[in-house]
């Protein structure tokens, strides 16, 4: 088991109960008393979790790192190029189609336009709590609440999210991040990077929807590889030593005018 594997169940099992107990860890992860000391560490550095004696407890009272900005805070960054990017989006999703949206900013723009855009036989399936209620009651749409643990930015994350996620098959997922650069996609949540990846994993293909502030932001977890990626839609401002390494990768790289008509 990799190193991030294990952060993700340890923090798993600090989010559920509150705490985790070195001794315990040990057993469910087989693996050594130092390695599982090693790693809560690395958590605590990260302000994911907090070290006592004998484990680990949550950071504060939801186990949320300290660093992630709540969804009201983002909302507010690079607006037009957001709804620019929402609107490319929606026309790219069809009737009867079933799609998944990732819990974000970006994506809860989209969420907007779909609730108004009378779509027949249309089922969108997400992991953010904003995203369900601006698509509750509207017409032709079906909407799958992942469950899971909330996180400052709304997500629904962590390993019942992540089992809903594995038990669906959609066309495509509309992925917001936190950040991306030459390596991949990134997010400061080892437990919302996991459900991504299933976010990710159980569509045909997946555009991910990230405005050009979002380049160069590192977030502790990895989520995939630009290779992952079938479709990225930013906007024109995207800066010119990005545009040379993603036309270079297998990704479709497209940019809308980062303006509101």
């Amino acid at each position: 088991m990799l190193a991030s594997q294990r952060q993700e169940r340890i923090l798993a099992a600090v989010r559920a109960d509150g705490a985790a107990r070195v001794a315990d860890l040990v057993e469910s992860l087989d693996v050594s008393d130092m390695t599982v000391r090693r790693d809560i560490a690395e958590l605590a550095r990260a302000g994911l979790v907090r070290r006592v004696h004998g484990g680990a407890v949550a950071a504060d009272a939801l186990g949320r790192p300290t660093d992630e900005p709540g969804f009201d805070a983002k909302r507010s960054w690079a607006g037009p190029e957001k709804a620019a990017i929402a609107r490319a989006a929606l026309a790219t999703v069809e009737p009867g189609q079933a799609v998944a949206l990732s819990a974000g900013t970006t994506t809860f723009l989209l969420a907007e336009l779909l609730a108004g855009a009378g779509i027949p036989d249309l089922t969108v399936v997400t992991n953010g709590l904003r995203i369900a209620d601006a698509l509750h009651g509207a017409a032709g749409v079906e909407v799958i609440l992942t469950g899971g643990v909330r996180t400052p930015s709304d997500a629904l994350v962590g390993p019942v999210a992540d089992a809903t996620l594995a038990s669906l098959r959609v066309d495509r997922t509309f992925l917001g991040v936190h950040g991306l650069d030459a390596s991949g996609l990134t997010t400061p949540n080892l437990a919302e990077a996991a459900t991504d990846r299933a976010l990710m994993a159980c569509a045909a293909a997946t555009t991910v929807l990230a405005d050009h502030t979002k380049w160069g932001v590192v977030g502790l977890a990895r989520i995939a590889p630009l290779d992952d990626i079938d479709t990225l839609l930013t906007d024109d401002a995207l800066p010119a030593d990005a545009r040379r390494h993603l036309t270079g990768t297998a990704l479709r790289l497209v940019t809308t005018p980062g303006a509101t008509s």
